[in-house]
């Protein structure tokens, strides 16, 4: 069976902000998909232990203090997250992330913030990982516009209800990429650690043709992380 019509785990987290090494965690869903239908669905609400910005919560709907009044402590939450990620990977269940050096960095950062184990052991690897974004960027290079999850939705034709909530997103880069697996047979009939390492490679060859064209721009802030699941640059002190 290809990997995409097979069980996948659709992974998203709403967060305090954009950057990845200093944002907290608000939300998070790991939701199971099978035959592009959810099956089994877990979510969190965490008090991120910061002010959340008014226009962060513009976007997910979850203020400050309704997180302090219903999130549970951020260190279990981002614990609980943390194993069932391992959980999967321990079985080669792909977990599918939408912009995965994101999600996943940013939850390596926090399983750091709280002297927990970070997301891959010494030696080992977070994977295998499944980003719509890096396939729909390689496949489909010259396309002209947006490159969101919404974007992506209306081009595969994936119904995306309530954006930027953790469920949604999360069951959406599943859908979005079991249709980009339909749509390029090249991506569909690897194996799935195969195009995990795949995919590490298109992540480092568009982060090096955006870091080139940002400095063509005259941009003196030209450098782009190349590392895929999980960026490169040093984690937090």
């Amino acid at each position: 069976m290809a990997w995409h019509e097979d069980l996948l785990v659709g992974f998203d987290l709403e967060t305090t902000g954009t950057d990845p090494r200093q944002a907290r965690i608000v939300t998070a869903a790991v939701t199971e998909v099978k035959a592009g239908e959810p099956v089994r669905h877990r979510g969190w609400l965490a008090d991120p232990g910061v002010p959340i910005p008014a226009e962060t919560t513009a976007i997910h709907g979850v203020s400050t203090a309704r997180a302090a009044a219903e999130g549970r402590p951020a260190p279990e939450v981002v614990a609980e997250i943390a194993d069932a990620l391992r959980g999967y990977w321990a079985a080669s269940v792909p977990v599918v992330v939408y912009n995965a050096p994101f999600d996943l960095t940013l939850l390596d950062e926090e399983l750091r913030r709280y002297a927990l184990p970070p997301l891959a052991a010494p030696g080992g690897r977070a994977g295998p990982v499944v980003d719509p974004l890096v396939m729909d960027r390689a496949l489909d290079k010259y396309r002209r516009g947006k490159r969101t999850l919404e974007a992506a939705c209306g081009v595969y034709g994936v119904r995306l209800d309530g954006a930027h909530e953790a469920g949604a997103d999360a069951l959406a880069a599943v859908r979005v990429a079991r249709a980009v697996a339909a749509r390029y047979p090249k991506a569909a009939q690897i194996d799935v650690w195969d195009l995990h390492e795949a995919q590490r490679g298109w992540y480092a060859a568009w982060a090096e043709d955006f870091a080139a064209w940002l400095r063509g721009k005259g941009s003196s802030d030209a450098d782009v992380d190349t590392g895929w699941p999980l960026r490169l640059t040093a984690p937090l002190a």
